[in-house]
């Protein structure tokens, strides 16, 4: 039995991480894979029943990981993301998340079926989207900032209030319909809620305080501020079931806001992220599998059906049209965000609690609740998740030009290679620090920022989605390498590329094989080399290659009608392949060759 139960997680965790990767390799929106991935290994084939193996673990292990992703999203939340559309998001989660309310209530009465009492229950837990479902979407779709930055905090904010108004609407109903309950019952369900957040805001100042004064060890501290927000989420939930993940999620907000004053706390987002991205492929196939055929079944009836229609329809759409009169949106904008609102993580987790205890109090219809929830989230996953790329690009609110390349210092050869890339319809920018650059970008009419690209506050004044590639051009290969290692998160491994070091000639041969995918152009292509080979008056050639086939060989091998300094490969389908210390490459038929020489082309 202990080997099954081991075996079950393996299996899981390890299907999870495949998930994520195999919509990563063909595009798919990853909570798809995990979803189709969780009903094979579950009620399809019956391979595995967590909910049994795991037994009474099963609930608080999906809690605290619950309460690790809604942290994870709450603190690496900025408030300058929505400077400019903050009237937005503060409409969308106060009026918006009440309108969406109401509406997902009257919906489950007159469409679903439900009682009343059942109907406003499920109706606040249904205004949740969450982080689970909404960022691995938008790293996928790379929208407009604004609309993804609403659709985020959106997310973030709203997890937590779902389930609090689903409790404060159960509370209602307990004192409606039982003389011995009281207003007291409300008052303390406020007072839990006001107390629960109040935890998280002590805890996340604590956090703040002891990470400022350097009482955490380097290698302690993501652990620790781990064990602090599991701690968080445990003292919110012992004062009032669900009120923990108000816990945590104030928290996190109250960690990002000291994020400005204590730089050391950020150094702990990748650990918090990656342990994220484990728990969310992880817990999605734990209740998906956990499913039974019998609920399953119960999802093809009409009513169901039409209540999530309704909810696609009518509920969402009218919710953030109403909310947003008025702000700062576009009619392109309420039109997208109207649209996406897929439900995950928390609304099948809580709706579970939910249906357990309506159906103690006599409310037989709350049977269909967890059918209805799965309905919902998987119908809501599945069709925003495939619909949000191509109606933002439909909609102007997506990036839908080539990918693009990002230039990390202003020399003489990253204006003329800027100005080239130009010239190739490749969108480029240049970013430097030194204003005297800037002044002499300007003359080359190629877009330019002015200021440091490792400061916090360069991601939110220059827009980096058109961006695919970074090279850092500069003369210093330490701040190369820091550029690099610092944007590898951003743009992948494969894209971040940085210069050989100074005077190092034959020396590059001692560079270890996985470093040379990063290292451009050539051993003895330095920053002086390259710069004093555009002042000789070496232009940039683009040739096309002549094979036949696909075909990966050395470079030394293919036959190139110009001498030069190779410097890319563009694929037909748009992509860039840079040329590096690596010694073979792959070309095909259709692609150009960019070389740095000074014979010209015929």
């Amino acid at each position: 039995m202990e080997n099954m139960v081991l075996l079950s997680i393996v299996v899981i965790i390890a299907l999870g991480i495949f998930s994520q990767w195999l919509a990563w390799r063909i595009q798919w929106p990853s909570i798809v894979i995990m979803s189709i991935a969780g009903l094979i290994i579950g009620p399809v084939f019956l391979l595995v029943n967590p909910e049994q193996a795991l037994g009474d673990l099963y609930s608080p292990i999906v809690s605290l990981a619950v309460a690790i992703v809604l942290f994870e999203g709450s603190s690496s939340l900025d408030i300058r993301e929505v400077k400019n559309i903050s009237k937005s998001v503060f409409r969308v989660v106060t009026l918006g998340a009440f309108l969406a309310w109401i509406a997902g209530a009257v919906a489950a009465h007159y469409i679903a079926g439900l009682s009343w009492a059942v109907s406003f229950v499920i109706g606040g837990l249904f205004i949740v989207t969450g982080p689970t479902v909404i960022i691995p979407l938008l790293r996928q779709a790379k929208l407009d900032p604004r609309v993804a930055a609403v659709l985020k905090w959106e997310g973030i904010i709203i997890d937590p209030i779902g389930p609090l108004l689903a409790l404060f609407a159960y509370e209602v109903i307990k004192v409606i319909g039982s003389a011995e309950a009281g207003l007291g019952y409300l008052l303390t369900f406020f007072l839990g809620a006001l107390v629960a957040g109040l935890i998280g805001y002590v805890l996340g100042i604590l956090v703040s305080v002891l990470a400022g004064k350097g009482l955490f060890p380097e290698y302690l501290k993501s652990p620790i501020i781990l064990s602090f927000v599991l701690l968080c989420f445990s003292l919110g939930e012992m004062i009032e079931h669900e009120t923990g993940m108000l816990s945590v999620t104030v928290m996190g907000l109250t960690i990002a806001r000291k994020q400005k004053y204590v730089s050391s706390i950020g150094n702990i987002g990748h650990f918090i992220e990656n342990i994220s991205v484990i728990l969310t492929s992880t817990i999605f196939i734990l209740l998906t599998s956990s499913l039974s055929r019998e609920t399953i079944g119960q999802i093809f009836t009409l009513p169901i059906l039409g209540y999530v229609a309704i909810m696609l329809f009518v509920v969402r759409p009218l919710s953030i049209w109403l909310s947003t009169i008025g702000t700062e949106l576009t009619i392109k904008e309420k039109t997208l965000i109207g649209w996406i609102a897929p439900r995950g993580i928390v609304a099948l987790t809580v709706s579970s609690y939910f249906a357990s205890i309506l159906l103690e109090d006599g409310f037989e219809d709350a049977a269909i609740l967890t059918a209805l929830t799965f309905a919902l989230v998987f119908i809501t996953v599945c069709v925003h998740g495939f619909s949000l790329g191509p109606l933002a690009k439909k909609l102007d609110l997506a990036n839908n030009d080539v990918p693009g390349v990002l230039l990390v210092g202003a020399s003489e050869f990253s204006f003329a290679f800027a100005k080239h890339l130009k010239k190739m319809e490749i969108p480029v920018l240049i970013v430097d620090h030194t204003f005297h650059h800037y002044i002499k970008a300007q003359e080359y009419d190629i877009d330019v920022y002015y200021g440091e690209i490792l400061s916090e506050h360069m991601k939110y004044e220059v827009d980096l989605t058109p961006y695919e590639y970074i090279l850092s051009l500069t003369e210093d290969p330490a701040y190369n390498a820091l550029v690099c290692q610092s944007f590898i998160p951003e743009f992948g491994y494969q894209h971040t590329f940085t210069l050989p070091s100074k005077g190092r000639g034959a020396e590059q041969k001692d560079i270890p094989p996985a470093h040379k995918p990063n290292i451009l152009f050539g051993e003895d292509e330095a920053f002086e080399v390259l710069n004093r080979k555009i002042r000789e008056g070496y232009t940039f050639q683009t040739v096309d290659l002549e094979v036949e086939e696909k075909q990966t060989m050395k470079k030394e091998d293919l036959s190139v009608p110009v001498e030069g300094n190779w410097l890319f490969i563009r694929r037909e389908n748009e992509e860039l392949t840079f040329i590096t210390l690596k010694e073979k490459i792959t070309v095909e038929q259709g692609d150009q060759l960019v070389v740095l020489s000074k014979e010209e082309t015929e």
